[in-house]
């Protein structure tokens, strides 16, 4: 297995022109069959995949991911997002890197939490360049559905207090592996940060966005979500699975699983999941 480490450089155009990006791939000693891009969640980073990547590597994919800005060893502020198009443009950057060897084969999007609805709305505009995306415990709808009292007030903490921090997550609703929540709470590259007035008020406006548009997705798609996910609710990947066009089209509620399911006990029965339903879209 081929690891690469590497540092990308956001656009001119960005809110965040010139921020530095810390990027990675693993791919296979031989030529691979499609190219996984991976998008991680909130206050986490990419190097805690390493397991994932080891499993696609093993069933012939590559896997290319970035840490977002504000995340991980990457530029930027933890908690706090100036704009939530700031992550779109990492996923341009870290898509226009891609070795020109593996540009032509098939591209498969892989979001979890904040990294699905980050992936979930930058396939309204971009679903062509890929050939489907699995979404894991995709950030689509609250656990709590906001008021509209509070919808107001984070659009005015947005403005009038951006990086005030607003939200915090209960680690130990990451998984039943106590030792994964004790490596989670020890990992320096893991804030702790809560999550800030400008970037909850930008979450809230890109799952309404996702909702209200979501019949525009016709990619292939597969949904996973733990049933008793504390902190992305299951309905959200629920609502995605029955108001997307696509044709092809699958959701998995896994009974007992918190919500990181990549890192729980039964890993290594979703990541086979997901790569068994890649296969056989790429066999179509």
């Amino acid at each position: 297995m081929n690891h690469i480490e590497a540092s990308l450089a956001l656009a001119a155009s960005s809110a965040a022109a010139g921020a530095k990006l810390y990027c990675q791939s693993w791919s296979p000693a031989d030529a691979p069959k499609g190219i996984i891009i991976l998008v991680h969640g909130y206050d986490e980073h990419s190097s805690r995949y390493a397991y994932f990547a080891e499993h696609c590597v093993k069933h012939g994919f590559a896997v290319h991911t970035l840490d977002h800005w504000g995340h991980g060893k990457s530029d930027g502020i933890n908690g706090f997002v100036p704009e939530f198009s700031v992550y779109h443009d990492g996923l341009d950057t870290l898509l226009d890197q891609i070795p020109a060897d593996q540009q032509a084969l098939p591209w498969i999007l892989v979001g979890h939490s904040l990294g699905g609805l980050i992936s979930a709305s930058y396939l309204l505009e971009n679903q062509s360049r890929f050939a489907a995306a699995v979404l894991s415990g995709p950030a689509i709808k609250a656990t709590e559905e906001p008021s509209s009292f509070m919808k107001g007030l984070s659009r005015f903490l947005s403005k009038a207090a951006p990086k005030m921090g607003v939200l915090g997550l209960d680690a130990n609703g990451v998984s039943r592996d106590p030792k994964v929540v004790a490596a989670y709470l020890a990992d320096p590259l893991v804030s702790g940060a809560k999550i800030s007035a400008r970037l909850a008020a930008e979450m809230m406006e890109n799952m309404e966005m996702v909702q209200d548009q979501a019949a525009r997705i016709t990619l292939p798609m597969l949904l996973l979500h733990g049933a008793d996910d504390s902190l992305t609710a299951p309905e959200g990947s629920v609502f995605l699975n029955d108001n997307i066009s696509s044709e092809e089209k699958a959701l998995k509620i896994y009974p007992g699983l918190f919500h990181e399911i990549f890192n729980e006990p039964e890993k290594d029965t979703v990541l086979t999941d997901m790569t068994d339903w890649i296969e056989h879209i790429l066999e179509k």
